[in-house]
């Protein structure tokens, strides 16, 4: 089982996240809550062992006194923008991760748990059998208005009078009709694919599938874009008119140039976010626009950005658009409705100035607990090689000015992801190199 701040992820059914596991996590959480509230909003993915979870945890915040606010099948964005209204919330996904994992997501003031407030649960984790007696909770079945409120968000940024012809593939996942139902409310024409509950020709982690059949629907129909989602609809993949997958950069470049439009000035990213996004907007936003860096993670991205009240930002390398005002958490929703409010001449700019820089992700499989000394053992390479090291989150080298190296412990998975920028030709020699010397330091620690 992966536990971060990211969710509790884990094989259901196995030893890794097992029905005692969630109850002591569902409990702990419950047992935060009850001196700053007792209410709770949960919402859930379409994976097979969805409904069983949010069953239990649904009893279990009850029993604890918890008054639970159930959207059933809703896509993460909706779930946290309506966690404001109650000031708590739950997601039952493992997000992109295979259909055989699952977990929970949870959610305090609207925003992803921070570090400290994790390791309170976990302090606070009980056996599952322990009863306290707070009272029971009750369960009300809810609805929101979440798509007509990224529908206005949209309308407000939008710069093109015309209408865009879009493919939609929410991939069987949590986002099946809503993000149909925004799109006809913005007056978009659009065709969909694997629109139907728990039914999808491609996996749930569209960064990495081929997405050949969205890349054909957009094609062979003449489309502007095609737009596919993760399972619970907070990552979102950009097809072009040509049926090329965008890299997740080049998605949240499109989407910070939407918040410029807005008059957006204040801009946090993530570590691993391509330098091309900054220097965008710079050249084409206002003199004052300011950019600040956060670890990697959603919830590493929303503190920062809380902390100097920025207007907009993400990561990188998950092309997750944040919007702190409107929601505190990755959008695939909102995303999509503003890169499509997009005129032609910018989408244009953005592809062009993203063009020139390349990216290249990848990871290797370590246990969690070998992450910091291989970290350590490779700082002491890189430190030799660049011009400037950051360590916030792992350790980022700094070549030059257009190209760095990213080693860092993954959040969600037991692995290290290693990212490297650059132009042109020379990513791909960067990534050979480091790529080898990352497999040198592995096998001292095998």
């Amino acid at each position: 089982m992966k536990i971060s701040i990211s969710g509790i992820r884990g094989i259901y059914g196995d030893d890794d996240l097992s029905l005692p596991e969630i109850v002591k996590f569902s409990r702990s959480f419950a047992q935060s809550l009850v001196d700053s509230t007792e209410k709770c909003v949960i919402g859930r993915d379409t994976r097979p062992s969805s409904m069983a979870i949010a069953k239990i945890v649904t009893a279990t915040l009850m029993q604890e006194g918890v008054e639970v606010y159930d959207l059933n099948i809703s896509p993460t964005p909706m779930i946290f923008r309506e966690s404001r209204k109650y000031q708590a919330g739950c997601v039952v996904t493992a997000s992109h991760n295979p259909l055989d994992w699952n977990g929970l997501k949870f959610i305090l003031e609207g925003r992803g748990i921070f570090e400290d407030e994790l390791q309170t649960i976990i302090r606070n984790m009980v056996p599952a059998s322990r009863k306290q007696n707070y009272g029971y909770g009750e369960s009300f079945q809810i609805v929101s208005n979440y798509v007509d409120e990224v529908a206005n968000v949209a309308r407000t940024s939008k710069s093109s009078t015309q209408s865009v012809r879009a493919g939609l593939d929410p991939g069987g996942g949590a986002a099946c009709g809503y993000i149909n139902r925004l799109f006809k409310k913005l007056g978009h024409k659009f065709q969909s694919i694997n629109d139907i509950y728990g039914m999808s020709s491609r996996g749930t982690d569209p960064t990495v599938d081929d997405l050949k059949d969205l890349a054909g629907l957009v094609v062979n129909n003449e489309l502007d874009f095609g737009f596919a989602l993760d399972q619970d609809g907070d990552r979102l993949v950009v097809v072009d008119k040509y049926g090329k997958k965008l890299s997740p950069d080049t998605t949240l470049l499109l989407c910070v140039a939407s918040a410029l439009n807005l008059g957006m000035k204040k801009f946090v990213t993530s570590i691993d976010t391509s330098v091309s996004i900054e220097k965008f907007a710079k050249l084409y936003g206002p003199a004052s626009v300011k950019f600040d860096s956060s670890k990697v993670g959603e919830s590493n991205v929303v503190s920062t950005m809380l902390k100097v009240d920025a207007d907009a930002g993400g990561e990188g390398s998950s092309a997750g658009f944040i919007m702190p005002k409107f929601n505190l958490c990755r959008d695939g929703f909102l995303a999509s409705a503003i890169i499509a409010s997009l005129d032609a001449m910018t989408i244009d700019e953005c592809m062009k100035f993203s063009g020139q820089y390349s990216q290249i992700r990848t990871k290797i499989s370590l246990p969690s607990f070998l992450h910091d000394k291989l970290i350590e053992k490779i700082s002491n390479i890189l430190e030799r090689e660049s011009s400037k090291i950051l360590t916030i989150d792992g350790i980022k080298a700094i070549i030059d000015d257009d190209s760095w190296i990213l080693v860092r412990g993954s959040n969600t998975e037991h692995a290290v992801r290693i990212s490297v920028e650059s132009r042109g030709p020379m990513v791909q020699t960067l990534y050979d190199k480091v790529i080898a010397q990352v497999r040198s330091v592995y096998e001292t620690l095998k």
